[in-house]
């Protein structure tokens, strides 16, 4: 088969449910997965600490240590996926979410607070990009590329539902009744969703028996590509993660009073979503996702260059690597499908989740350091650094699969 060409989908089993309601159902699952986790401290952080006292940094640090744990247990989640299929994982993931937002409802000490935050990582690993990835790629197999990118879509307008939302919840009842609230939606809307609409998996072929020699050569590319590929996705993870904390300061580092700093810093959503619309128009399956990594990296790295360089284009730069951002969520589900055995795919997108998810939550205290030790230049700059050697490793990559 030539390099430009996909692969082919390898036909699975019969399954029950059609693949649009399906990817819609978990569409929905995403979006409260995402704004009702990830997104949660952006709304909630500083009515938490008013009232409890507590600092708004030990708050936020509720976020980390639930990335943490994430990624910890990404590999676990993966397994379970491969065995059991998405929907006792999905599903379980809707349960520890009600039960971590309940638990976050009723906190009144801070370590208590922490334990909330550790179930909601554990629901996190079972709920979002990565869990849903796995159950598409469980499926469907080689021809789950489509289904993934359409997930994204849904996925992108997690902080445009659940911020606004959240903020309505909060002013009209409080942070507290805003999480039992998102336990009751987890409750009647996610769990059913995962349980009624994913149908369970087809089997998994038995892996061809193949010589010594060709399975030690084997072996040897796949441990590069999988180094390679999980060194990319560390990489963005850790500027997206920092530039999500800390994008407005450094915009009125730049010298953007702050209204205008959120106006420019609303054009990161829609150009995410635009350019997987973009994708998912052109691509499909007419180009190796290998091209949209790297196109993903490059206007990453592009964007932040862009942002350090000049104060005149700042909308043009965060028009860049909203792009970017979006299309590289695309890349990191489509990606290892091709390069991969995709009968081992949510294996392999639990493993490449762990560093991500670690490096995602040290990456905005690791910000905050670089903020008090060099300023706003400082930060850009080793973001602008990491971003060039990302698309040094996606070139590196695309080598790897040329030969």
């Amino acid at each position: 088969m030539g390099f430009e060409q996909s692969v082919k989908a390898e036909a699975p089993a019969p399954i029950a449910r059609n693949r649009h309601v399906l990817v819609t159902s978990l569409g929905i699952t995403q979006i409260i997965a995402w704004g009702s986790s990830y997104y949660l401290p952006a709304v909630l952080a500083a009515p938490i600490a008013k009232e409890t006292g507590w600092s708004l940094a030990s708050v936020v640090a509720g976020l980390s240590c639930g990335l943490l744990l994430a990624g910890l247990v990404s590999p676990i989640t993966g397994r379970l996926i491969q065995r059991h299929g998405g929907r006792p994982v999905l599903a379980a993931g809707s349960l520890l979410l009600a039960a971590a937002h309940s638990l976050l409802a009723t906190a009144t000490a801070y370590p208590l607070y922490l334990v909330a935050w550790l179930l909601m990582g554990l629901g996190m690993s079972s709920s979002l990009y990565d869990a849903g990835f796995a159950t598409l790629g469980r499926l469907y197999g080689g021809s789950a590329r489509g289904a993934i990118t359409n997930l994204t879509l849904f996925g992108g307008f997690a902080s445009t539902v659940c911020w606004p939302l959240s903020a309505f919840l909060v002013e009209h009842g409080g942070w507290r009744i805003a999480c039992l609230s998102y336990a009751a939606i987890h409750l009647a809307i996610c769990l059913p969703l995962h349980l009624w609409v994913i149908p369970p998996p087809p089997p998994t072929a038995p892996a061809p028996v193949k010589g010594k020699s060709k399975e030690a050569s084997a072996t040897g590319r796949t441990r590069a590509r999988f180094i390679l590929l999980a060194s990319i996705l560390t990489l963005a993870a850790m500027i997206a993660s920092t530039l999500s904390v800390h994008l407005l300061t450094l915009l009125q580092l730049r010298g953007v009073g702050l209204a205008a700093a959120v106006g420019l810093g609303a054009l990161v959503g829609p150009s995410q979503v635009g350019a997987r619309v973009a994708e998912l128009l052109i691509g499909r399956n007419r180009h190796h996702p290998i091209w949209t990594m790297l196109a993903s990296v490059s206007l990453l790295a592009a964007g932040i260059w862009l942002l350090l360089a000049s104060r005149a284009f700042i909308a043009l730069a965060l028009i860049l690597y909203g792009a970017g951002n979006g299309i590289h969520t695309i890349a990191r589900g489509a990606l290892p499908l091709v390069l991969f055995d995709p009968q081992q795919y949510a294996v392999l997108m639990g493993k490449l989740a762990t560093p991500s998810l670690i490096i995602q939550a040290a990456a905005p205290s690791i910000g905050a350091m670089l903020l008090g030790m060099g300023g706003g230049n400082l930060v850009l700059t080793t973001l602008a650094l990491a971003a060039t050697l990302n698309v040094g490793f996606s070139i590196c990559l695309l080598a790897a699969v040329r030969r």
